[in-house]
């Protein structure tokens, strides 16, 4: 049965071009993990000092999986928390007229 992680990522203090370069692969590949719900939101601090992500996984070793299909993995450390529920709105309103 899957679980819901919450991953807080400490964000580098100075972005290097390698780590912007990196930027549009990152939002397609999070795009990808959230278009197959693998992924829940993906949030970042205003002042990108942080990073949040909610994901739906077995165990926190593939939460590991997931964080290394990142690009931006190496330039940032997550600290992975297992959470009792995750609720949003998008679950919510989801219904059907039959």
């Amino acid at each position: 049965m899957k679980k819901v992680f919450m991953v807080e990522f400490e964000m580098p203090e100075t972005f290097t071009e390698e780590f912007v370069a990196l930027i549009p692969r990152q939002r397609y590949v999070i795009n990808q993990l959230l278009s197959k719900r693998v992924i829940h939101s993906y949030s970042l601090a205003n002042d990108r000092s942080r990073l949040w992500i909610v994901v739906n996984a077995d165990s926190e070793w593939e939460v590991m999986d997931i964080i290394g299909q990142m690009p931006l993995h190496d330039f940032m450390k997550p600290n992975i928390h297992e959470l009792m529920f995750h609720n949003s709105a998008e679950a919510v309103l989801h219904f059907s007229l039959n």
